[in-house]
This record gives structure tokens, C-alpha cells and sequence, in this order.
């Protein structure tokens, strides 16, 4: 007799039965027409597209004006700092100067602004309260315009490059002169007073006479001009450009003054001014642009200021303010000039801001524009060491009036 299993009170265990209810349901399910089936492992979610690639920088050195009544050319940029970038490496991309783009980016390291850093780029430029012709230089900008010849009717062209000045005690002289000469790699015969000037900056002496080469800090192109003892020329130092580290002459980039050498004719009027404020007049609105004053401008920009901006709104400005029905933001005008960074700034009805302006401002890929002078190639072979150096020139240098001066840096 087979034995059947009780539980702890003595009742037969059910096991059997339950065994074969289990079997039924099973026999059930596999029969239905609705068979239960695995579910496929979900599909893993689709990566977010790639943002849209930045679109190239607008193009820095060169435009054509709409009209006579425009006095603003170019565009704000913002790009992205590299990992290698310094911000010398990205002025002299877009074709601007050391004190420029320190200037318009305050707080950021300038020999490591970092990996990612957004750099503003000043590419917009209020020109000069001067006659539209030839070479006009803005000292208190640090930055040269060509306006070549045009035929009544056409549009005017103009052409803006950023430039090195004269240091302290060997300021570039101001007034008007003219191109007499073009010359391809000079050779540069310093003076005494500039050799002296020297040892005492850099504890080395110069020779008398330094012949055409890599060693020359004329670089490959010179003008001379009316002013005998000032000249326009090259580098072989590029980071000296935008920085007041010459004895009196007016450096261009390399890739710079090669063009401008091809393109200006001898008999080129040039006209040097100092105007630390800009005022210009675009889109019906009135702007103002801001450099820091030199430190040996004889104004009394802080006593006289408000007389002094007065003198820059030609009647033109005061004729289109007028005609617009506008007024000037005189509180606007205090904010920029307080804190200049070379940005123009609408000043005029309700005004403007420089964070408004940065806000409108392009983000661009940070690349050499289309149209550019430079290639990227360097063969002057400027390393961060010479521009430290060239820092450390800009220093106030007393150099007696009646020194006699001879062409050069």
C-alpha cells in the first residue's frame, strides 16, 4: 500500500492535485491563441544631434561704407580661447592689437585665458573726426586707416589694421605729412640716443647699422615720410603691435604692411590724431567708442570731459542728431568713457550698454577670416619671451626734447 504523506495534524496532503491543477493552467495558456511572448530589449536612445558648427568670422580689416552719413564699420565677435591660445595668438587672428583685445576683455588672463574662455574680439570701429583720405593714424586707438582714391558716385573703401606707437618720452608725433619713398627690406641705421635708450631697456647694445634680415626690426617694408626722423614699417617682433613700445614709428603686423605697401602710392597724405573718443553716426543712432587716454595726453580729460566730447560732435553729428529727433544720454556717455573698452556704444535716445552690444554681438568660429593678410605662418619667430619683453619696454622712458633722433623701432 503506498503511503500517503499527512500533514502535521493527520490530514492527507493535497499534492497531487495541485500538481495537476498547475498542469491544466500551463496545458491552457500554451493553447490559447494569445500566447504570452518575451518582450525585445528596448532600443537605446538616439544621441542629441551635434550643435550647428559656428559660422566663420566676418571679415576685420577691410569695408566698403554704405554712405557718407555712416561712420561705424565692422561687427563685434565672440570666439572661443583653444587650449594653446594666448590672447596675442587670437588679436593677431582677427587682425587686432595686444592693448585692443586686452582692453576689450577685462579680468581674463591674457597669456592663459583658459580652454573654452569666450573672447570678445573688437572688430567694430567708429572712424576717425578726420577727412576721408589716404592714411589717417589714431594714436590714442593705436590703429591705421586707408582710405584709397574713389570716383564720385562709388562707394569709399576703407581699410583699418591695428599698429605698435611710440613709448613714452618717444611719442609718435601728431599732425600731417606725407609718403616720400617706399622701401623694401631696410636697412636701419639707429641713433646714439636710440642705442642708449635701448641698453638701458635691455642691457645690450645695438650696432650702428643693422642690415636687412630677420634681425631688423623694420621687418621687409618701410615708407618714409615728410617727417624725417619717423617712419611707417614692418616688425620682427608682431606682438609689439598694438602696444606703445617704438621711438616714434608706426608698426604694422608683417602680413600688414605688405599689403599696404602695394596699395599706397607715394605722395599719400598722411594724418596723425589723437582722439581717445569716437563719436559716429550709424542706423540712425548715435555711438560712442572709448580708448584709454595715453599717458601723456596734455588734456585735462577729467576736469574738462563733457567740454571736451562736446568738441568731437561735429556739426554733421549734431545736424543727423536733429534731423533724428534724438537727444544724447549723457549718463551713458559717463558709463563708457568711465570704463573704456573700445566697443562702440549707441548714445543717443534711450541709449545703450556694453553688455547689450556683447549680447548682440556674433559668436564665430575662431579661425583666420576669409580675406585675411596672414596665412598662420610666422617666420619672424616671436615667442611669448619677446612679447614679455616688449611689455616691459612700454615702460616710461624720459628721453630730453632736444635728443636728436634718427629713424627706427
Amino acid at each position: 500500500m503506498i503511503g500517503v504523506k499527512r500533514n502535521r495534524y493527520g490530514r492527507p496532503m493535497r499534492t497531487a492535485a495541485l500538481c495537476a491543477a498547475a498542469s491544466l493552467l500551463a496545458a491552457c495558456a500554451l493553447i490559447g491563441s494569445h500566447a504570452i511572448k518575451p518582450q525585445p530589449a528596448s532600443a537605446p536612445p538616439e544621441a542629441p544631434p551635434p550643435p550647428p558648427a559656428l559660422p566663420l568670422p566676418a571679415e576685420t580689416h577691410h569695408f566698403t561704407l554704405p554712405g557718407q552719413q555712416d561712420d561705424v564699420v565692422g561687427e563685434i565677435q565672440v570666439t572661443s580661447a583653444s587650449k594653446e591660445d594666448t590672447l596675442p595668438d587670437i588679436a593677431r587672428r582677427f587682425d587686432i592689437g595686444y592693448e585692443e583685445i586686452v582692453r576689450a576683455n577685462p579680468g581674463v588672463d591674457p597669456w592663459l585665458p583658459g580652454e573654452g574662455r569666450q573672447i570678445v574680439v573688437p572688430t567694430r570701429f567708429v572712424l576717425p573726426n578726420a577727412p576721408r583720405e589716404g592714411i589717417v593714424i589714431n594714436v590714442a586707438a593705436m590703429r591705421l586707416f586707408y582710405f584709397p582714391p574713389h570716383r564720385k558716385g562709388e562707394p569709399q573703401e576703407v581699410y583699418t589694421h591695428p599698429i605698435g606707437i611710440g613709448k613714452i618720452g618717444w611719442s609718435t608725433p601728431e599732425g600731417i605729412t606725407h609718403v616720400v619713398a617706399h622701401v623694401k627690406d631696410p636697412v636701419w641705421h639707429p641713433s646714439a640716443a636710440l642705442r642708449k635708450d635701448h641698453r638701458e631697456d635691455n642691457g645690450e647694445d645695438l650696432p650702428a647699422i643693422v642690415p636687412a634680415g630677420p634681425d631688423n626690426p623694420l621687418g621687409k617694408y618701410e615708407f618714409r615720410l615728410g617727417w624725417p626722423s619717423y617712419l611707417i614699417h614692418g616688425t620682427n617682433k608682431p606682438y609689439g603691435v598694438g602696444l606703445r613700445s617704438s621711438h616714434g614709428c608706426v608698426r604694422l603686423y608683417p602680413e600688414d604692411i605688405e599689403k599696404v605697401f602695394e596699395m599706397v602710392p607715394n605722395g599719400t597724405q598722411v594724418r596723425v590724431v589723437n582722439q581717445p573718443y569716437l563719436f559716429g553716426w550709424h542706423d540712425d543712432r548715435l555711438y560712442l567708442q572709448a580708448y584709454t587716454i595715453l599717458e601723456d595726453d596734455a588734456r585735462d580729460w577729467q576736469k574738462a570731459q563733457k567740454k571736451l566730447l562736446s568738441r568731437a560732435l561735429t556739426p554733421p553729428l549734431q545736424a543727423a542728431l536733429k534731423s533724428a529727433g534724438a537727444s544724447i544720454d549723457w549718463q551713458g556717455i559717463a558709463a563708457v568713457t568711465h570704463e573704456p573698452r573700445g566697443i562702440p556704444v549707441a548714445v543717443s535716445g534711450d541709449g545703450g550698454s556694453i553688455d547689450a552690444e556683447l549680447a548682440a554681438a556674433q559668436h564665430v568660429q575662431n579661425r583666420i577670416p576669409e580675406g585675411s593678410n596672414w596665412d598662420g605662418n610666422d617666420d619672424t619667430g616671436a615667442d611669448g619671451r619677446s612679447a614679455e619683453q616688449l611689455l616691459s619696454e612700454r615702460e616710461p622712458a624720459s628721453v630730453p626734447a632736444s635728443v636728436s633722433r634718427a629713424p627706427g623701432g
